[in-house]
């Protein structure tokens, strides 16, 4: 006769193993996102999840990349243009464009439009790349197998980068 298990136990011993499994994947597991022409890289801690972009207010007198707020569940975000942040191209609204929230740890209610989302991606599937970072926060670069370029996001470093947090003109 088979063991009866409450429901508690059930959800304790299903969150062990899905932490588990986190904890085995999490050192190897990225975000993949195109921005702008670049492919990047962010690490699963270091997001929060990531929408379809909703309806975006302008606000008057800030920088080009800053593209404005954004009500998310009753929350307002401020909405950043990765490339246009960059020095690129401003980001297109396409079908294909999301948004990135930027992880709650960071306290910070803001969320970054980039041109679309390429799955999660494994690290070990990706070579290192010497090489000089352009940007504060650019972690890393690595390889895919076809040559593609990817360059790993340090969130910590853009979200706390004296102009990132300096939107008005």
């Amino acid at each position: 006769m088979a063991r009866r298990v409450s429901l508690r136990e059930f959800q304790q011993a299903l969150a062990r193993r899905l932490n588990e499994a986190a904890a085995a994947d999490a050192p190897s597991a990225r975000l993949g996102v195109q921005v702008g022409s670049e492919f990047w890289l962010a690490r699963l801690e270091e997001a929060g999840e990531v929408i379809p972009v909703p309806a975006i207010a302008h606000v008057p007198l800030t920088r080009g990349w800053f593209r404005g707020l954004a009500n998310i569940r009753g929350n307002l975000f401020s909405v950043v243009d990765l490339a246009a942040y960059q020095g690129g191209e401003p980001t297109a609204q396409t079908p294909d464009a999301r948004l990135l929230l930027v992880a709650e740890r960071y306290h910070l209610n803001a969320a970054l439009l980039v041109s679309r989302m390429l799955g999660l991606r494994n690290l070990q599937h990706f070579e290192p790349r010497a090489g000089a970072a352009e940007r504060p926060w650019e972690a890393a670069r690595y390889a895919d197998k076809s040559g593609q370029v990817w360059r790993e996001l340090s969130m910590n470093e853009l979200v706390y980068s004296e102009g990132f947090l300096q939107a008005g003109v």
